[in-house]
């Protein structure tokens, strides 16, 4: 059975249920039921991350679109437009026990080639990295303290 692990997000204020063998959240966005799985568990901390910490307004975030790469079918995990609906912050949520490995990086720069956000993460709740896309000359990936709030 899954525990709920303490993540270096802050504290998310969810809605949890128990569904015969399953936990359940309701998803702050899309706002229906889903199997808690420890992605998940990072994916509604992440969301809430930015819902309340960034002050992003929750009609501007996207989760889990499918998208063509190729003749591959990929799922983004988040996805945040700007105030003029151009894709800005694409985020990639592993489980807590998942490394962000090179692996990892290179799963989120795939959706980045389709996507051409501004700001890339991935979290696995417990080790969060962030980057900004110069596009000034030559594009070129900064790592970032944090993403700037939707002000």
């Amino acid at each position: 059975m899954f525990s709920f692990p303490i993540l270096s997000l802050p504290p998310a204020k969810l809605e949890l249920k128990k569904s015969e063998h399953q936990f359940l959240v309701k998803c702050l966005i899309r706002k229906k039921w889903l199997v808690l799985t420890p992605e998940e568990w990072v994916r509604q901390h992440y969301i809430y991350f930015l819902l309340d910490q960034l002050k992003i307004p929750s009609a501007f975030i996207s989760i889990e679109k499918s998208i063509e790469y190729g003749k591959l079918k990929k799922r983004w995990d988040i996805l945040v437009f700007s105030k003029s609906h151009k894709p800005l912050i694409l985020i990639e949520c592993k489980a807590p026990n998942i490394a962000l490995s090179m692996s990892t990086f290179l799963q989120l720069l795939t959706y980045q080639h389709t996507i051409q956000g501004t700001f890339l993460g991935m979290s696995n709740g417990i080790e969060n990295r962030f980057y900004k896309i110069i596009t000034e000359g030559e594009n070129k990936l900064m790592e970032i303290q944090s993403f700037p709030t939707w002000d």
